[in-house]
This record gives C-alpha cells, sequence and structure tokens, in this order.
C-alpha cells in the first residue's frame, strides 16, 4: 500500500468515525482511544488518565494482533483485556510507526466495522 493509498484509507475511517459519532476524531490517538473504548465496551463513561493510556494500549494490541504482533492472554476480574506480544515489533522511526499503526486501523475497521 502507498502513502497516497494509506491517506485515502485513514481519510475514510476518520469520515466512517465522524458519521458514527458525530465528531471527527483530531488524530492517531483519538481513533485508538475510541478503538480501546469499543474494545472494552463499556461504553461512554469516565476513564482517568491512566485509564485513558491503558484504552490507547488495549487499542494498539487489538490492531497489530490482527497482524499476529499481539494476543489476547486474557480478561482479568475487572474487564480489562490483556495482551501479550506474540512477534517481535520491527524496529522503525516514529514516522514509520504511525503508518504502521494507521494501516492495522484501517485493516480494523475494514474487518470489524465493513468500512472500505
Amino acid at each position: 500500500m502507498n502513502d497516497i493509498e494509506i491517506d485515502q484509507e485513514w481519510e475514510d475511517v476518520l469520515d466512517f468515525l465522524q458519521q458514527s459519532i458525530g465528531k471527527r476524531p483530531a488524530d492517531l490517538n483519538s481513533v485508538l482511544f475510541l478503538i480501546g473504548v469499543q474494545e472494552l465496551g463499556r461504553g461512554a463513561m469516565f476513564f482517568t488518565k491512566e485509564q485513558k493510556q491503558d484504552l490507547m494500549h488495549i487499542a494498539i494490541c487489538k490492531v497489530l494482533s490482527l497482524s499476529g504482533y499481539y494476543e489476547l492472554e486474557g480478561i482479568d476480574q475487572d474487564g480489562w483485556p490483556h495482551w501479550k506480544l506474540t512477534e517481535k515489533l520491527p524496529h522503525v522511526d516514529l514516522l514509520t510507526q504511525e503508518k504502521l499503526l494507521k494501516i492495522h486501523v484501517v485493516n480494523y475497521f475494514k474487518e470489524l466495522a465493513g468500512v472500505s
């Protein structure tokens, strides 16, 4: 997938989210937060700063699990999912890391929400 295709598909995801929640996410972190909330499955509620970071971690693990980097280890007594690293992530610069995450977020929405 080239950069133009990635950018277009990323815009499609942002458009989908804007239609779904009524507000366009500002950036990748906002989208990861929304995925984390979705994966936690508790709906809209107040989250502490630490919980927001945990939600973003859940999202990263979930989207990267689609390529086999993470595997769901289980759900704790509070209902929070825990993931384990199953394949070492490539060592890349920040821009490439962001691109990798965007590709996986796009794939997440294609597979789980039917975004095309």
